[in-house]
């Protein structure tokens, strides 16, 4: 049993701390505290150990809330207090900017964090297991928790997974195994809009979905205001959790929702915020760093549905969204005609292809927002956005560290970064988002 003092947070909400010169990693564990722990792994820099007993706690140690916090991996701050998560996911972008970045002088604003971090999540995608087990899966294991409600979860996500989980039951349907690759019902998807419309998506591993018309009637029974019920097929032995077949079993293919005044369609395997309202924080804040005067041409990468172009469309003279998924595409385009915004348009395509054209045809943008996926930006994209020659590029991120990285990148191509405002779209994880401003030197 060894005895270590904690004085950080690791990337992921572990506890950090030394003894004899080597560095801990300790769940559960908070900055300022004293714990015992056993070993679990040992490498030549770093051991991770289980906390056994917590000797002196921290004054920002909290009740987590959840019944199933200690057994799930959903959540991974609940015993940290919200003040204190919303400082740590600062210093997360603090950390990032320097040490991957290696950028000095940025401004880097306290987190934007929510008045109630409770139910925020109008979207959740639970994997389905042994004895039609629905929840998330045990921390560091594929081991599916069962659960009953969800704290984090729009109330109208516990509906549609105790309805779905009740109807399965009496249909007998078989929850896939990953191991064995047999089984049906693989992911229960369910989405929140903003009139308490409900969608329902089942993934299924085989596209025959013998009793469906039987097993519809009965879901909507078990849940009467339902908007859409799909199936989705995914076949491949893989984690991924949507498959590229989606057919309606109910209803309607879309449900809506608004941000900013904006109403804004959204299908099954469509992108949108989970948190609706941080969401709106997020947006204004990318507009604001943009500092439109009416006048520029917007190129929104990455756009999927739309929905950032759209919100900044007002303030804009001409808003060009480039994506390489069709149906997102088809999306931006509804939501444009819908909200009656005329200013924009909607490309399909990898924008390493799409901007060069552009530029050739004469097209420059005056601000590029880009709001890529963990992974970041490549190179090449970067070079793109580079070669357009913006005035400002706005980087929305969901990931600090490949933020840091592309801003590095960035500064190389002419680019300095101004100011940096993260927002916490995810209370109690690890997750951070963030907004940067970037100027041509």
């Amino acid at each position: 049993m060894l005895r270590i003092k904690i004085h950080g947070l690791g990337a992921s909400g572990e506890g950090v701390g030394k003894l004899d010169g080597l560095t801990f990693f300790v769940e559960g564990a908070l900055p300022d505290e004293e714990v015992l722990a056993e070993i679990i792994t040992r490498k030549k820099n770093y051991a991770v150990a289980r906390l056994v007993e917590v000797v002196k706690p921290s004054a920002e140690r909290t009740e987590p809330f959840c019944p199933l916090y200690k057994d799930c991996g959903g959540c991974q701050l609940q015993h940290l207090s919200y003040p204190a998560q919303l400082k740590w996911k600062r210093q997360q972008v603090v950390d990032a900017a320097e040490r991957i970045g290696k950028l000095a002088g940025v401004e880097i604003f306290n987190a934007l964090g929510m008045d109630n971090p409770l139910r925020y999540r109008n979207k959740m995608q639970f994997p389905v297991g042994k004895g039609l087990a629905i929840g998330c899966y045990a921390r560091g294991t594929h081991r599916i928790i069962d659960a009953p409600a969800c704290p984090i979860q729009n109330a109208g996500n516990d509906k549609i997974l105790n309805a779905v989980r009740n109807v399965a039951k009496k249909f007998n349907l078989q929850p896939y195994d990953e191991n064995t690759h047999r089984g049906f019902l693989r992911h229960v998807m369910g989405r929140v809009g903003c009139n308490g419309e409900l969608m329902i998506v089942l993934v299924t591993a085989a596209k025959n979905f013998s009793n469906d018309k039987a097993f519809v009637r009965a879901l909507i029974k078990e849940l009467p205001e339902v908007t859409s019920i799909q199936q989705n097929v995914q076949t491949y032995r893989n984690n991924v959790i949507l498959g590229r077949d989606t057919r309606i079993l109910y209803g309607k293919p879309t449900i809506h929702d608004k941000i900013g005044g904006l109403s804004f369609n959204i299908s099954a395997r469509s992108f949108f915020q989970v948190n609706t309202a941080q969401a709106e924080i997020l947006y204004k804040t990318a507009l604001d760093f943009a500092e439109l005067r009416g006048h520029e041409t917007l190129i929104d990468a990455y756009c999927g549905t739309g929905t950032i172009g759209l919100f900044m469309a007002r303030k804009a003279r001409r808003i060009i969204g480039v994506e390489v998924v069709s149906s997102a595409i088809a999306d931006a385009k509804k939501n444009a005609r819908e909200n009656n915004i005329r200013n924009a348009e909607f490309l399909t395509g990898d924008v390493v292809k799409v901007l060069p054209r552009l530029r050739d045809s004469g097209v420059y943008a005056d601000v590029v927002i880009v709001d890529p996926p963990r992974a970041g930006c490549d190179k090449k994209v970067l070079e793109t956005f580079a070669a357009m020659e913006p005035a400002k590029i706005i980087y929305v991120s969901c990931n600090p560290a490949t933020l840091a990285r592309d801003l590095n990148i960035l500064a190389a191509l002419g680019y300095r970064t101004i100011k940096i405002q993260p927002v916490d779209m995810f209370p109690f994880t690890s997750h951070v988002e963030s907004v940067a401003q970037i100027v041509h030197t």
